[in-house]
Parts: structure tokens; sequence; C-alpha cells
């Protein structure tokens, strides 16, 4: 039986390609239609590749249930039984990375909180003793909302100006719910090595979006430039700091350079207002890849099916 092979295929390649794809389009598209194209991309992607392991690790309990001896399912593919018990293998590595990944993710933001015990609270601003610059969005926590952190050391390294753009940025990571998508595409590429890549691309994205609510509070994208890079420079990871790929949300999160040559640039086009090639291009390559794969899971399990039921009626 080729098709569940050409499934596996298309779910251990078709990623490559998607993400690649995904991030062409990130590149073409305004912040926060990127933001939400890369993490629906990373979505779909890990859906496809689970529903097609899901998919092959069932064949050999579709031809128990369909009473179909297992011998005649390994005449018809000889490989059905090893590949089953890899694609189950292959799902409970997922299973246990992903939950991993949410527990990491649910004490990072425990002990962000347990940091912030001796802020002085100032509306949705915690601002925290001690020297050293930083500034973050903190998630909100049993039943609390979310907050702006910021150190006593990030404010006075900041003009009065500086300040506000700093703390709009933070405001707008939490209006916005970055934080979801941060964390859903980080649990998406779990699933997928392909997925890896979409990671810095959302968190890029994340903090453009973030950085354009800020020159739009202000009125003056060059001041939010100078801010960017100010806090940038002074800030300093905290308790951000750790090995893996998810940080909270913070205004010294991803290429800095590139987010102050973007302060300076034009403003970003939204998608209706003129043709973009590359978003055309990345959308339809993504949109086919994933339909691709959706098609071929589907396709392998009707064959299966149709196998098992002419070995029914044959016997």
């Amino acid at each position: 039986m080729t098709v569940p092979l050409a499934v596996v295929l298309l779910a251990l390649v078709l990623p490559w390609g998607a993400a690649a794809a995904a991030r062409r389009l990130a590149s073409a598209l305004p912040p926060r239609e990127a933001a939400v194209a890369v993490t629906g991309a990373a979505v779909l992607l890990a859906g496809g590749t689970v529903a097609a392991l899901v998919g092959l690790f069932h064949v050999p309990f579709l031809a128990g249930l369909e009473r179909v001896p297992v011998s005649r399912v390994l005449a018809e593919w000889p490989a059905a039984v090893p590949v089953a018990a890899v694609a189950g293998a292959v799902l409970a590595l997922q299973s246990v990375r992903v939950a991993r990944r949410w527990f990491e993710h649910r004490r990072l933001v425990r002990d962000a909180w347990a940091a912030t015990a001796r802020a002085v609270p100032e509306g949705d601003l915690l601002v925290v003793p001690g020297s050293a610059p930083d500034a973050f969005a903190l998630p909100g926590q049993h039943r609390r909302g979310g907050r702006v952190v910021v150190t006593q050391g990030m404010l006075r390294a900041l003009g009065p100006a500086e300040r506000e753009v700093l703390l709009a940025h933070e405001r707008a990571h939490l209006a916005g719910h970055h934080h979801v998508l941060s964390v859903t595409a980080y649990l998406a590429a779990a699933v997928h090595p392909a997925l890896r890549s979409l990671l810095p691309v959302l968190d890029f994205q994340l903090e453009r979006w973030a950085d354009e609510a800020a020159a739009a509070t202000v009125g003056d994208r060059r001041l939010a430039a100078t801010a960017i890079a100010r806090a940038a420079l002074a800030g300093s990871p905290g308790p951000r700091e750790r090995g893996n790929r998810n940080p909270l949300l913070s205004v010294s999160t991803g290429p800095v350079p590139l987010r102050v040559e973007a302060l300076l640039g034009p403003l970003p086009v939204r998608p209706g207002a003129r043709p973009a090639r590359a978003a055309v291009a990345g959308l339809v390559t993504a949109v086919v890849a994933s339909a691709l794969l959706a098609a071929g899971l589907a396709y392998g399990l009707h064959e299966y099916v149709e196998f098992a039921a002419g070995a029914i009626r044959g016997r």
C-alpha cells in the first residue's frame, strides 16, 4: 500500500516547505496580520501532522474493528505494523513535549508573578524596586489581569516621553493578547521541527505590532524608535532569561535594529491597500500545502477502508 507511505512523506516534508512559505508571507504583511498568519500556519501544520500520524497509528486497530486479519493487512502493506508503532511513538513523544512546554510556560508566569511581590502597583503598572533596567508584559494569572512590569532602573534610564513609549508598547502586548499567540505557536512547534523556524518570526512580528501601537499612541514614530532602542540597550533579561524559546514579551525581544529601522521607515500598508505578490504567493503555497496534507490523509484512510471492505467480501 503506497498511499499511507505518501501520507508519511506529506506529514514529514510539507511542513518544511509550508513553514518557509509562512515566513515569506509574514515578511510581506503588516505586523498584526503577519503575527496572526504565522500562528495560524503553525497550528494548521501541527494539526495536519498529528492527523496524519493518528491515521497511520490506527491502521491495525481499524483492521481489528473491521475483523480483517492482520495477515491480510500485512500482505497488502507489509510495513503497516512497524509504521503504526513508529507513529504511536512519535505521537507519545509529541504529547510529552507539548505538556512539558505548557508546564514550563506556566512556571515562568508563576515565577514572574512571584518576582513582583515587592512591586508598587500603579493601575495596570507594577514598579519593581531595583537598579537593573527591565520591563515586560506579564499575562494574567488566578483571576488577576495582566500587568506591565517595569523596574525602577528602567524608569530612571528613560526620559518622560520615552517612558510613555515603553509603557504603551507593553500595554499593546496585553491589549492584543500577544501572549496567547506566542504560547500557541510555541506549543505547536513541539509537534514538528520545521515549525521551530516560525518562533523568531512570530516574536519579531509581535514586537513590531506593539512598536506600531506605541508609535500611534505617542504620535511620533521617531520618538518611538529612539525610546525602543534606548530601552533595549538598557534592558536586561531579568526573570525572563531561560534556555527555551518562549520569553515573556518585552521591548528588548527580537532584532531591535530591524525594529528601529522599520519605525523610521514608512507606515506598514494594510493588505488591501495594494497588491502584495509575495504575500499572495506565500498564502497560496501554505493553503495548497495544508490541503495536500489533509487530502493525503483522507485518501489514505479511504483506500484502507476500501481494502478492508474488499477483504471482508472476499472471505
